[in-house]
C-alpha cells in the first residue's frame, strides 16, 4: 500500500449529511492501540485480525469479510486517514484493505486500523465519511471493492512482500517482524486481490453503490 499525492483530484463538497448510529458497537476486539499494526502493510494487519476472531471468537468468523478497496488505475481516494495531510485526511492508495463484521442484516461494522474514524464504525458512516461519493470523482478515481470471506482469506492468502521492496532489494517500508504469510501451495498471490477484474481472482467486486447496497440494510 503506497500513497501518492494529487492536486484538484475533486470537487469539494461545501457540506455532507453524516449519519451517525446511536448503537454501541459490538466489542468484537481488543483496543485500537492493542491490534496488530504495521504502516503500509493493511492487509497483513486485517489477516491478523481475522486471526484474532478465529481463535477467540470462532463462531463468529463466517460473519466476517476482508473488503479490498482499489481500481484498474491503482488511485483510489480515501478521507478520514491518518496519514492524511489536509483538513481531512484525503490520502490517494493505489489498494487499502478494510475488516467487516456483519453479524445482523441491519447491522454491519467496520473496523479500519488506518482510519481516525472509530474502531469499530458503522458501514453507513464509515462509507459516508471514507468514501463519500463517486458522484464528485473523476472515473480513473472510482472504488472497487473485493469482497472475500475472512475464512477463506485465511485460508488461501499469501504474501512474501515483494511489492515493498525497491529495485535494489531494501525496503520502502520495514514489514512486520513476523514471517511473511504462506499457504501450503502459495507464497504470493496479493495481485489476485487487489486487481479488480470481476470474472478473476477470490471472491465477488462490487461498485461503491454495489457495496452499500449490500452491507448497509436501514432498520424498517
Amino acid at each position: 500500500m503506497a500513497s501518492d499525492s494529487k492536486n484538484q483530484l475533486i470537487q469539494r463538497p461545501n457540506s455532507e449529511n453524516n449519519q451517525i448510529s446511536k448503537k454501541n458497537p459490538i466489542s468484537l476486539f481488543l483496543k485500537h492501540s492493542e491490534c496488530s499494526h504495521v504502516s503500509c502493510y493493511c492487509e497483513e494487519n486485517v489477516y491478523k485480525l481475522c486471526q484474532d476472531v478465529s481463535s477467540r471468537h470462532s463462531g463468529e468468523i463466517n460473519k466476517c469479510f476482508v473488503v479490498f478497496v482499489s481500481n484498474p488505475s491503482r488511485t483510489v481516494p480515501l478521507w478520514r486517514q491518518r496519514s492524511g495531510k489536509d483538513e481531512d485526511r484525503l490520502v490517494i492508495w493505489d489498494y487499502h484493505v478494510i475488516f467487516l463484521y456483519h453479524p445482523e442484516p441491519e447491522k454491519c461494522l467496520v473496523y479500519d486500523l488506518d482510519s481516525e474514524l472509530p474502531f469499530p464504525t458503522y458501514v453507513h458512516k464509515y462509507v459516508t465519511e471514507t468514501f463519500r461519493t463517486d458522484h464528485i470523482l473523476k472515473p480513473d478515481y472510482f472504488r472497487y471493492f473485493r469482497v472475500i470471506p475472512a475464512n477463506e482469506f485465511l485460508k488461501e492468502f499469501a504474501s512474501d512482500r515483494r511489492h515493498m521492496k525497491r529495485p535494489d532489494g531494501t525496503w520502502i517500508k520495514p514489514p512486520p517482524n513476523y514471517p511473511a504469510i504462506q499457504t501450503a501451495t502459495n507464497t504470493h498471490n496479493l495481485e489476485d486481490y487487489i486487481q479488480m477484474d470481476s470474472s478473476k481472482g477470490p471472491g465477488q467486486v462490487l461498485s461503491l453503490t454495489q457495496f452499500v447496497q449490500r452491507f448497509y440494510k436501514p432498520a424498517t
